[in-house]
């Protein structure tokens, strides 16, 4: 019965405010819709309608429990997470008094094993739950059991399509319009190029997919090959790609491949004897490295999820919820940040090493910063000067 009545509740609020007003996307600045909901430009399958989350508060005052469930950690993104969480994010949300401690369980990639991890951190007392990169539809009944229990569920990096989650990440089909059009013009509109994916099925994949397909749609003297699947891992990425060339021995003009797997791709191209092409760059250090020993190799790269800076954004969506903010609708987007060679020259060392596995981060400021997430809330304010005696239970 308490669950059916904060469902009803959450209904009920919602359905009085969207008698007053225009509810969920159309609440945006004009320039947010036209450049990151815009029809043509986002996943058909992205959740865009209103938050179930417009009038929540945590039911418990903070310090809060917080539960994150990991769907994979075997690449150098998800070491990116960790250490922006475990390094930065954990003491320093301890040290104003807001979490308690979070609990981290990791799935490699099994989606039983996270369904129950998620049901069993629900289950521990958590006070919410971060997924990171699931598959978009397997985790539902376990979100809405969390959701019925007053444990709001906030997917990072990736969309689920559950109403009971929020969800926040770059808009990846405006990601991989970005990589199509950038590899277009750096090979002069024609050639033969192989795309690399991601994790197959995984929402973040999938949408970068779509973007880069319906960029290659207005260039018809480009062949795409692929695509292959990169696992978001650069040995992975390596060994496929590798295995390509050997069986392609024609000529190739490009890479397009998603990032956590471009210093793999581009090890391979190196290895392989051929003529360096262009390939798409995103964060990873080892592959900005490159560049930067060889300016002249590609004119920008394109940061599509930085890790730490991508976590942090979740993070603080998580908070804002939390702390009773509001909100407006189901996925908070942010658009992914270019880099020309210019500004490589001066965020990347000379004495750059082209072995790290390490991520360049162009700070949560510049990815979605306290002023950007204020559009996306109802009652916006600075997480970080949140007085816990405000909250309701605590009074």
């Amino acid at each position: 019965m308490k669950s059916f009545m904060l469902r009803l509740s959450t209904l009920c609020c919602a359905a009085l405010v969207a008698t007053v007003v225009h509810a969920g996307v159309d609440e945006l600045p004009q320039h947010i819709q036209d450049k990151l909901y815009n029809k043509d430009l986002i996943d058909p399958n992205q959740p865009i309608g209103d938050s179930a989350y417009r009038d929540f508060v945590a039911k418990n005052p903070p310090p809060w429990k917080i539960g994150y469930a990991s769907s994979y950690a075997g690449n150098t993104w998800r070491a990116g997470v960790m250490d922006r969480l475990q390094n930065e994010l954990i003491p320093k949300w301890k040290e104003l008094g807001l979490i308690s401690e979070v609990v981290i369980t990791q799935s490699n990639l099994n989606d039983a094993t996270q369904i129950q991890q998620i049901r069993q951190l629900v289950d521990q007392g958590v006070d919410a739950v971060i997924v990171c990169c699931s598959n978009p539809t397997a985790l539902n009944a376990s979100v809405e059991y969390a959701y019925n229990k007053g444990v709001p569920v906030f997917s990072g990096i990736g969309y689920l399509t559950s109403p009971y989650s929020v969800n926040s990440s770059a808009n990846f089909v405006v990601g991989g319009r970005m990589m199509g059009d950038w590899m277009a013009k750096e090979i002069g509109g024609k050639g033969r190029v192989l795309n690399v994916e991601g994790i197959p099925g995984a929402s973040a994949s999938d949408s970068q997919n779509l973007g880069i397909e319906s960029a290659m749609k207005e260039y018809p003297d480009i062949k795409v090959e692929g695509p292959i699947a990169g696992m978001w891992t650069d040995q992975v990425a390596q060994a496929e790609v590798q295995r390509w060339l050997a069986t392609n021995p024609g000529q190739l003009d490009g890479i397009l491949i998603q990032s956590a797997s471009e210093l793999g791709g581009l090890r391979a191209l190196l290895q392989s004897g051929r003529p360096m092409v262009p390939i798409t760059i995103g964060s990873e250090e080892g592959a900005l490295c490159y560049w930067r020993h060889n300016p002249d190799y590609v004119s920008g790269a394109i940061h599509a999820w930085p890790p730490g800076d991508d976590f942090e954004m979740i993070w603080n969506i998580m908070m804002r919820t939390l702390q009773g903010q509001g909100p407006k609708i189901q996925s908070i987007l942010t658009t992914p940040v270019t880099m020309n060679r210019e500004e490589m020259m001066a965020a990347i060392p000379e004495d750059c090493s082209e072995q790290s596995s390490g991520w360049y981060h162009p700070g949560i400021e510049k990815w979605a910063g306290k002023e950007f997430l204020d559009n996306f809330f109802l009652r916006p304010a600075d997480p970080e000067k949140y007085d816990p005696k405000s909250h309701p239970a605590a009074k």
